[in-house]
């Protein structure tokens, strides 16, 4: 059974910085990964992607504010998150492409 278990959501005000963690137990092995969101009303949206090679692409809105990082050993995924704004708000979700799994989602609230 393949599974993805996010950490690491929480309050946070504007400007403030928080980290998830994406954890696969059954491994990721050389797949792609990637961190999603979904914000109340609004369909899923991709903010970064990873690959084994750690190669990374990002979202136009991340601007430089996020980080995704892996380490393949420990089937563990990142995303820091600097400079957090309140349209920053959502529910967070790891991916693995293949096989395709989703996470249970974390979610992220930015606000005062």
């Amino acid at each position: 059974h393949v599974q993805l278990v996010e950490s690491g959501g929480g309050l946070v005000q504007p400007g403030g910085s928080l980290r998830l963690s994406c954890v696969a137990p059954g491994g990721i092995g050389t797949s792609d990964m990637a961190w999603y969101r979904q914000a109340p009303g609004k369909e899923r949206e991709f903010v970064a992607t990873i690959d084994y090679n750690l190669k990374t692409n990002y979202a136009q809105f991340v601007k430089g504010r996020f980080t995704i990082s892996r380490v393949n050993a420990q089937n563990t995924i990142d995303l820091q998150m600097n400079s957090l704004q309140p349209e920053d708000t959502a529910v967070y979700y790891c991916h693995q492409f293949l096989p395709p799994v989703w996470g249970q989602g974390t979610q992220v609230t930015v606000s005062s």
